[in-house]
């Protein structure tokens, strides 16, 4: 079983993903970020480097998800391959950081390896506002980071939601900015509580 966490920058997968396997059992699988050697340049220089950091973790998440496809274990994920594509290639795509060719290129590489993968089982979307996630941002403390403009963070913000209304499997909504799952139990059983319904309901017990 697949179940992917989806949200903006900031918004507390890699938190809720350590968590949620630590309390069922789960096996995580956590985005690329500390070894990413794209990262820090594309910060630095946005339109120079789009295509090479997209591409690095197009190759990532789509090792990632055939790794899932063969486990036998639960597995939740920090990050989709599908929100990569939807939300931060299309977003770069309509800032200009990415050109046509690079964009059609790119999207030529996803189409292919899309006839190889599924999306998850239940995808779980921290639904946040621009305020929550500069905040958690500010708060984290990576450098390259601290230069990312309001702008960059409401487009992705707004792809987020046109892409969470038109998604075609199994989503659950949590409105992050209301909740401090890390630092109160009863916050995080508001989530579980959520996840043991949605989970019952997607896999009732067999008869």
């Amino acid at each position: 079983m697949h179940i992917g966490i989806a949200g903006n920058i900031g918004s507390g997968k890699t938190t809720l993903t350590r968590m949620l396997a630590a309390r069922y059992g789960w096996t995580p699988k956590y985005e690329s970020v500390t070894f990413n050697p794209y990262l820090e340049d594309y910060y630095k220089d946005i339109p120079r480097w789009s295509y090479n950091l997209e591409t690095y973790f197009l190759a990532q998440r789509f090792k990632d998800v055939l790794e899932i496809a063969k486990s036998k274990d639960v597995i939740i994920q920090d990050r989709t391959l599908f929100e990569g594509v939807h939300i931060f290639v299309a977003n770069n795509y309509a800032q200009g950081n990415l050109s046509k060719r690079d964009y059609e290129t790119y999207m030529d590489l996803f189409n292919v390896m899309m006839s190889m993968v599924k999306i998850p089982d239940l995808l779980i979307y921290l639904k946040s506002s621009v305020p929550h996630l500069v905040a958690r941002i500010q708060k984290r403390g990576r450098d390259y980071e601290q230069g990312m403009s309001l702008e960059y963070l409401k487009g992705l913000n707004d792809r987020y939601e046109r892409w969470i209304a038109e998604y075609p499997g199994k989503v659950l909504t949590v409105e992050a900015d209301k909740l401090d799952f890390e630092n109160r139990p009863d916050d995080f059983a508001k989530i579980t509580d959520q996840l043991d319904a949605e989970m019952f309901g997607l896999f009732p017990p067999e008869k």
